[in-house]
């Protein structure tokens, strides 16, 4: 695995903004950047959607930029999806004693297919319970520059969210979009909730510690 120090942002902010010149120019080093590589694996959903989805609709005047782009995308992944789908890894040697809840990113759910995956790879988590988020599949409201633009809005979907997290009991709220974990992480730290949030790689790689038990002393 090699992470090359040439690769810079994927361009979704200024994309969703509209700046388009500024998107081409970023998708223009991130091509470059990756050029030589079989797999482009991103531990976040919005970003391998970016790639993998609007890179080759930037360059539909440039063919041999659009060519370079659409292989690009077409060896980019989400990082579950690249276990699951592209590696065909069924379940991980892992444990993690504690109640977690799974939040659906809006690009990974709905431009990579990326629902079913990380739930059968966490299904076999030793000591995992996963509580089933009610509204998994709505919008957190960080939606990259819309948290910004409507600041109004997105605290009330975000602060939704978080109300639908404390109903689940869990200690421990899992996603794979580092854009939701950051919103939701801040909201629930800012409602002085005390859920732990976790990308999910890290329970599945058994890199997390056990959360401690509420009430416990150092708690």
């Amino acid at each position: 695995m090699h992470v090359p120090a040439a690769q810079t942002c994927c361009g979704q902010p200024a994309f969703n903004s509209g700046d388009f010149a500024t998107t081409r120019a970023i998708a223009r080093d991130v091509i470059a950047a990756f050029a030589d590589f079989d797999y482009v694996v991103a531990p976040s959903g919005s970003c391998a959607g970016m790639i993998r989805v609007h890179f080759a609709e930037l360059f539909e005047d440039e063919p041999e930029t659009q060519k370079a782009a659409q292989a690009l995308a077409e060896r980019t992944w989400e990082l579950v999806s690249f276990l699951a789908d592209e590696r065909g890894i069924e379940a991980v040697e892992a444990r993690y004693d504690g109640i977690a809840t799974y939040h659906d990113s809006c690009s990974g759910l709905r431009e990579l297919g990326v629902r079913d995956q990380p739930r059968r790879l966490l299904a076999s988590v030793e000591g995992l319970t996963l509580n089933e988020l009610e509204g998994a599949e709505e919008c957190c409201g960080f939606g990259g520059t819309f948290c910004v633009k409507y600041p109004d809005v997105s605290v009330k979907m975000v602060s939704n969210k978080t109300a639908a997290i404390a109903a689940t009991m869990a200690d421990t709220l899992l996603a794979g979009d580092l854009g939701c974990l950051m919103n939701m992480a801040g909201r629930l730290s800012r409602e002085g909730k005390t859920v732990r949030v976790r990308h999910v790689a890290e329970v599945l790689a058994g890199m997390c510690d056990t959360p401690p038990i509420a009430g416990a002393a150092g708690d």
